[in-house]
């Protein structure tokens, strides 16, 4: 067992046989039928993680919501939320097709600015996503829009929560506290991070800058500690949570993939399980659900590098234990 995991004991000794050692900080909730189960190593209940792309999970959650209550709807275009006019095909884009990924946006805004931010990040570890909602709209000017085809795209999150948010006439911080809880923030910039705010390292362990950016965060800007992803994890499984539609696939993303309002779907072993996971300068995240036997996982890392497979086995494990026990009764 890995030394220096804390919490429950069924779970540190879960994670005692997947992890395997990298001096990290980290945190994993569980929830099942019975109740919930946490661990954390170099971290506790009040230290908050970068959690990525799960952050589009969420995003996809605010617009299913948002639609469900009128104020935006699937036809809804761009142009008709966010000061888009002289932005070419752009502001013509549905919200909709932001939401599965078919949108024909490119994973980033294109040219020499975002060559520049690529090499900074990866030669000096500066964060390459500090823009401003303002920043982020004028870098739409140039921007092609291709074929209706799967194309992942963080620059259609961001669009995306920031138009929705638009929509509900708020900001997306405030609205994803009013839909989803107070728990998760979404720093603008470095001042505005705390002393419980870990920082997050490379695979070498390199110290690397938050990630932090208005702009960014309906993509990739969102942070939390284990117990708001735990108790966020939990809403989602009994049914309380807002914009649970955006769990239901509605489009192919490939032959075996499905994908809902963000969340992706596919046949893991046998069990149809819903999920996204999420990597930032120095972080990785993972969440998952099988969602017939009422179990979710969550896993948070302050360094970067894939937790998927973490985060797969954990759920694989407590998903079979739960059936095992109802087959025993």
């Amino acid at each position: 067992m890995e030394i220096g995991w804390t919490g429950d004991a069924e779970l540190v000794h879960a994670v005692g046989r997947v992890f395997r050692s990298t001096g990290a900080a980290a945190a994993v909730a569980v929830i099942t039928p019975q109740g919930g189960l946490t661990a954390t190593v170099g971290a506790d209940h009040h230290s908050t993680f970068e959690i990525g792309s799960i952050s589009k999970a969420l995003t996809g959650m605010l617009y299913r919501d948002a639609t469900e209550r009128s104020l935006v709807s699937q036809t809804t275009i761009l142009r008709d939320l966010l000061p888009l006019e002289g932005h070419g095909k752009v502001g013509s884009v549905r919200l909709s097709s932001l939401s599965i990924h078919r949108s024909g946006l490119p994973g980033l805004p294109p040219g020499m600015h975002a060559l520049r931010r690529t090499v900074d990040f990866w030669f000096r570890g500066q964060n390459p996503y500090g823009d401003s909602l303002a920043d982020l709209l004028e870098q739409t000017r140039n921007v092609r829009v291709g074929s209706a085809r799967p194309r992942y795209s963080n620059l259609g999150f961001q669009l995306l929560g920031h138009a929705v948010a638009q929509g509900a006439a708020t900001s997306y911080e405030r609205l994803l506290h009013e839909v989803l809880g107070e728990g998760f923030s979404t720093p603008i910039r470095a001042d505005d991070l705390g002393p419980m705010d870990l920082t997050g390292f490379s695979r070498f362990g390199r110290p690397l800058p938050a990630w932090v950016g208005e702009g960014l965060a309906p993509a990739g800007g969102v942070r939390a500690t284990i117990g708001t992803m735990r108790g966020f994890l939990s809403s989602i499984l009994d049914g309380s949570a807002r914009g649970l539609s955006a769990l239901e696939p509605v489009s192919k993303y490939s032959s075996r993939v499905g994908i809902g309002a963000g969340w992706i779907t596919l046949e893991f072993q046998g069990r149809a399980i819903t999920w996204h996971n999420g990597s930032t300068g120095g972080f990785s995240s993972w969440i998952g659900l099988d969602r017939d036997a009422g179990v979710g996982v969550v896993v948070l890392a302050a360094m970067h590098g894939s937790v998927d497979r973490q985060g797969f086995r954990l759920l694989t494990e407590f998903a079979a234990s739960r059936r095992s026990a109802i087959v025993s009764r």
